[in-house]
């Protein structure tokens, strides 16, 4: 099976330039809805399911592979080899916009810009640096997500979707209950416990930050800092809530895409 079947990989829209959405934790590319007739317009649109998230997840994910940030960026690196692309925008959420940092440092060659929405290197706050986070609040996320799963993505959710869109709370709902516990687990780990930011040093493909005023995981200061440590990057931020713009304020996603993206 290719990478691009083993991803659920799905490609359309009416343009000669590539774009690359990739989702963040607890979605899969079904995230992408609201903006992907935008995208289909102007661009050929791929996209896929991050390894443990989507309907196959369990299938995709490897425990090693994807304990490392690094191995989420090794799947992007072979899918985007096996269809033969360069020179891509890729647009990545969460999770996915240090998966495309690091592919972009050891590849250049596939990205000619990159869209990071509510994208963060670290989470946890270190001397200078504010990430948001202590260790503290990481252990007991990953206790309470240990001890009841279903209980902990009734509280995760509408934190973290942070406006009142009951829709929104409850499909986000719908795709972490589709990921494994066990899987979900190990993830947020990789993710929270990871440190991108000499990564993120190394990128040099143009870089367009995009985050809300108001984000519980990724406080402005991250967003500043990345604007700071890439040499290349311009950051837009909303004057709204929560980590998912791009389906809770995808109005005003669209109107910075249109500026940067052109």
């Amino acid at each position: 099976m290719s990478w691009f079947e083993k991803l659920r990989g799905r490609r359309t829209g009416a343009g000669n330039r590539v774009v690359i959405l990739s989702h963040g934790f607890g979605t899969d590319q079904d995230a992408w809805t609201s903006l992907r007739p935008w995208f289909e317009a102007r661009f050929d649109v791929v996209s896929f399911d991050l390894a443990g998230c989507g309907p196959m997840g369990a299938e995709s994910y490897d425990f090693e592979r994807h304990g490392s940030m690094f191995g989420y960026a090794d799947d992007l690196v072979e899918l985007m080899d096996e269809l033969g692309l360069q020179g891509c925008t890729y647009v990545g959420h969460s999770m996915s916009c240090m998966i495309g940092a690091a592919a972009a440092s050891a590849r250049p060659d596939l990205f000619e810009q990159i869209v990071m929405i509510g994208g963060s290197p670290r989470y946890l706050n270190d001397a200078d640096y504010v990430g948001g986070f202590e260790q503290e609040n990481l252990d007991q996320l990953f206790e309470s997500m240990a001890a009841n799963y279903q209980a902990w993505v009734a509280g995760f959710a509408p934190i973290v979707v942070g406006v009142d869109d009951r829709e929104a709370v409850a499909d986000f709902s719908r795709t972490l209950f589709q990921m494994r516990p066990d899987i979900a687990l190990n993830t947020s780990r990789t993710i929270f416990e990871s440190d991108m930011r000499q990564a993120v040093l190394r990128v040099a493909t143009p870089v367009h930050l995009i985050q809300t005023s108001s984000d519980v995981a990724v406080p402005i200061q991250v967003g500043e800092w990345l604007a700071g440590a890439i040499s290349n990057a311009s950051l837009d931020i909303i004057d709204a809530a929560g980590h998912l713009p791009h389906i809770t304020a995808p109005a005003e996603v669209i109107r910075i895409l249109e500026r940067r993206l052109g």
